[in-house]
């Protein structure tokens, strides 16, 4: 069995949390390869150490002293050391750092958040570190480059066996640093996954797995125990986000199990994520809910749209010129909607109508604002009749207006569009009539 193990930020926060991390390495002697994000918040009121460096990068862009950041960042990491008796020289590092510092670019500023944590934890416990510059490896148009990445994965093993490794960064083949997006460290561990064909990837974080509701909406949703792949692709993109979306890539292929499990309770069960997951009557009906609020439509009417070959295209080619990101196209006869996230087209949604308005000819083009999107995911809703029914059944008995309706071709999940002063109450509404009667049941 081979297992890799990745902590996120919150997993490494301070020398208490790295104790746990120690703790849960030595319990399984799978657990050979280490990823680290960059050290998190320690309290709500804390920083995360990576926000700290790209505002270190801040201040240079704007020629501002960044010496009392760094020096924070720096203190943070000697307090951990120093706790746990380490001996990595974090002073003569960030030395040197400061002295290159206007020479330095801003993606390795930044990567040295992970660098510092893996260096500390590798020493924790007892393995090699092993730098994520020199194994996951970029193209010049910052995609990852697999092929050379799995070829360094497996020259490192040979060389060092067991290893700790900071995740969110590689480098291309000229040594240049790239970073992966906000959260990539989870990436990193995937990609380390399917160089290795390891048997699991277990994501360690501060909560058990993902939750069948927003916890700020719902008084304690029930935890999901197992989701498929698709079903989680779903809920984090409609804001559930335990896990980077983009995590599931490099397993997927290979077939490797995610597990997400918490570091602070790690004798909790958690989430298992899958391609596919048992579906059956003592299944859950929905497996999650999930939305964000905050969109707008643009909505279109033009007789006999139908028969309009390409109109629907210029329009969201008027869209991409303004680099405007299209959620959803809910359309019919003679109109159709354009639905974005009202935050991308602050600043040209004017803009954007007068393009539609000369360049389409519409009959009409309506701008409708306060637009909340919700998702109910469930891989067994295909399989039982009337599940849509009964979803805007109770949602119309609590009066709540629904503006939109969608359904994936999959048929895991039905999404629909209410005022964004009756998400909450929505959400609560689905959650007590489906998941808690089934919870109840069980």
């Amino acid at each position: 069995m081979l297992k890799i193990t990745k902590f996120g930020g919150s997993s490494v926060a301070s020398a208490e949390q790295f104790k746990k991390v120690k703790a849960i390495v030595e319990s399984d002697d799978a657990r050979r390869f280490v990823v680290v994000s960059a050290a998190g918040k320690r309290s709500s009121a804390d920083n995360k150490i990576t926000d700290l460096l790209y505002l270190v990068n801040a201040h240079r862009t704007y020629h501002v002293d960044c010496t009392p950041l760094l020096e924070d960042i720096k203190a943070r990491f000697v307090e951990i050391r120093d706790t746990l008796g380490l001996s990595f020289p974090v002073e003569k590092h960030f030395e040197e750092m400061t002295e290159k510092l206007p020479r330095l670019s801003p993606e390795f500023v930044v990567s040295r958040g992970e660098w510092f944590t893996g260096q500390l934890m590798a020493e924790y416990l007892g393995l090699p570190f092993v730098d994520a510059v020199g194994v996951v490896m970029f193209h010049h148009d910052g995609s990852l480059d697999l092929e050379r990445t799995q070829s360094r994965v497996r020259e490192t093993v040979m060389r060092s066996g067991s290893f700790v490794m900071p995740g969110f960064y590689g480098s291309t083949i000229d040594g240049d640093i790239r970073l992966l997006d906000r959260g990539g460290g989870d990436i990193t561990g995937s990609i380390l996954a399917k160089c290795l064909g390891a048997d699991m990837y277990e994501n360690w974080t501060d909560v058990s797995g993902f939750l069948t509701a927003d916890p700020r909406i719902v008084d304690k949703p029930r935890p999901i125990r197992r989701i498929t792949f698709d079903e989680m692709r779903e809920l984090s993109y409609m804001g559930a986000s335990v896990l980077h979306e983009d995590a599931i890539f490099p397993v997927r292929d290979a077939n490797i199990p995610i597990v997400i499990k918490n570091t602070n309770r790690p004798d909790d069960p958690g989430t298992i994520i899958r391609e596919t997951a048992k579906a059956g009557e003592d299944e859950p009906l929905i497996t999650g809910i999930a939305g964000k609020k905050d969109f707008l439509t643009v909505h279109i009417e033009k007789n006999h749209l139908s028969g309009s070959i390409g109109l629907v295209r210029k329009v969201l080619a008027i869209f991409e010129r303004y680099n405007v990101s299209i959620e959803h196209i809910p359309t019919g006869i003679d109109s159709f909607g354009v639905v974005v996230n009202s935050a991308d087209v602050r600043d040209s949604i004017y803009a954007i109508v007068s393009d539609i308005q000369r360049e389409i000819q519409p009959d009409q083009v309506r701008v409708l604002e306060g637009l909340a999107l919700i998702s109910v995911v469930g891989r067994n809703m295909s399989a039982r009749p009337g599940t849509s029914g009964r979803v805007f059944g109770v949602i119309g008995e609590e009066g709540i207006n629904v503006r939109m309706i969608m359904q994936s071709a999959q048929e895991i999940n039905i999404i629909f569009g209410v005022n964004n002063d009756d998400f909450d109450r929505a959400i609560r509404v689905i959650y007590d009539n489906f998941v808690a009667t089934d919870e109840s049941a069980n």
